[in-house]
């Protein structure tokens, strides 16, 4: 049998290329990868904004702490916390009493505005603080010597505080206490 290139073409024609069956697995599996890549990408993106909002509060507390101890230029009340009433001062207005803080830790991860809300009541529980922190706010609770909330209605010092936020990831809501309980 004589072979004329001509017939090899028409051969090597026959086999080349892929089969649909071929295409359609490599495609599934292009997909499946695609897919866990995007998955474990928005993990990745959660567990980094939740790690900022941990550093925020602590960053908040590191500031409160140092108010206690050594007041600021603005206000002299060494000993004591703001007074929830106190926190409209703060909210925009960080540098009078916490000079050092970077304002962006006062912003909860993609809030533009500050994220820093006043405790309505003095539950000291994850489950009872009102409001209760949604992944775009912190909650600032400080306590009177005698357990109640700080505000202008009473003449109480503020001698502890309560900070609460809440985790993107499993959605639980942490609280962080200042060092003089």
């Amino acid at each position: 049998m004589r072979f004329s290139l001509k017939n090899l073409m028409l051969i090597n024609m026959k086999h080349s290329g892929f089969t649909i069956i071929e295409l359609i697995i490599v495609i599934a599996i292009m997909g499946t990868l695609l897919v866990l890549g995007v998955v474990n990408l928005n993990g990745a993106q959660v567990s980094a904004r939740d790690s900022e909002r941990k550093a925020d509060i602590e960053a908040i507390a590191y500031h409160l702490e140092t108010y206690y101890t050594s007041g600021s230029d603005a206000i002299e009340s060494i000993g004591q916390y703001p007074s929830v009433d106190s926190i409209d001062g703060l909210i925009g207005n960080e540098l009078a009493y916490m000079p050092d803080i970077d304002a962006s830790s006062m912003e909860a991860p993609d809030n533009d505005t500050s994220s820093l809300v006043a405790a309505t009541n003095n539950d000291q529980s994850v489950s009872g603080i009102t409001p209760a922190p949604t992944i775009n706010q912190y909650i600032y609770q400080p306590i009177a010597t005698d357990g109640s909330l700080c505000d202008s209605a009473t003449t109480k010092e503020c001698r502890k505080f309560n900070l609460y936020y809440r985790t993107e990831s499993d959605n639980t809501i942490y609280m962080v206490t200042s060092k003089n309980q």
